[in-house]
């Protein structure tokens, strides 16, 4: 037992430190950046509040499971943004293997049955296969919308952001997962656009 619970509050311990992994996505009233922490537990809040969103056969629990987790390999690597770079850096072999070595590091920091049953969900959310994944991304890719319309424009005014790139990078996401958000979410993104 001692060994066990020393593992978990390694763990523990470790996660606090992804409250110190400022992101480029504003809070919403545009006062400074938020913490890969807080966007984890805002994304969770996502998952419970937009149930009715989810397609069928999706485990919105599961969704909330995967979206505490799903950041945490930014402890190592840092937010990598969507539209910075052309949106390359973001989805680069790069950055997926150094997320990779991350998550094996972090996850790994856990007992054997929590190190596999937590990595396979962070794993899930990475490829976006199951239903349950592809709510939870399509609610990754949501928020920062969602912050950006707050903020007054956000990083689509730092990364000088067209439509046609967020429909491409984040849209996409967000109607694979979610369809009826992205019909909203697009209608009330569009007029920032000009």
């Amino acid at each position: 037992m001692s060994d066990r619970l020393e593992a978990q509050f390694a763990f523990l311990n470790e996660a606090d430190r992804l409250k110190s992994v400022l992101r480029a996505t504003t809070l919403v009233d545009g006062s400074r950046p938020e913490n890969s922490g807080e966007h984890s537990w805002h994304l969770a809040l996502y998952a419970l509040v937009l149930a009715d969103q989810a397609g069928p056969g999706v485990d919105i629990n599961r969704v909330i499971r995967m979206l505490l987790i799903h950041d945490l390999v930014e402890i190592d690597v840092g937010d990598v943004p969507i539209h910075s770079q052309n949106g390359q850096a973001h989805a680069s072999a790069e950055t997926q293997a150094a997320e990779t070595k991350a998550a094996d590091r972090i996850f790994g920091l856990l007992p054997k049955d929590l190190s596999t049953d937590l990595r396979a969900l962070w794993e899930d959310f990475e490829t976006a296969e199951s239903p349950d994944a592809r709510f939870a991304k399509s609610l990754d890719r949501v928020q920062p919308v969602m912050a950006n319309l707050m903020s007054g424009g956000g990083t689509w005014k730092t990364y000088d952001v067209t439509f046609d790139q967020l429909e491409s990078r984040v849209g996409l996401k967000i109607a694979r997962g979610a369809p009826g958000l992205w019909a909203w979410v697009k209608e009330k993104s569009r007029p920032w656009f000009g």
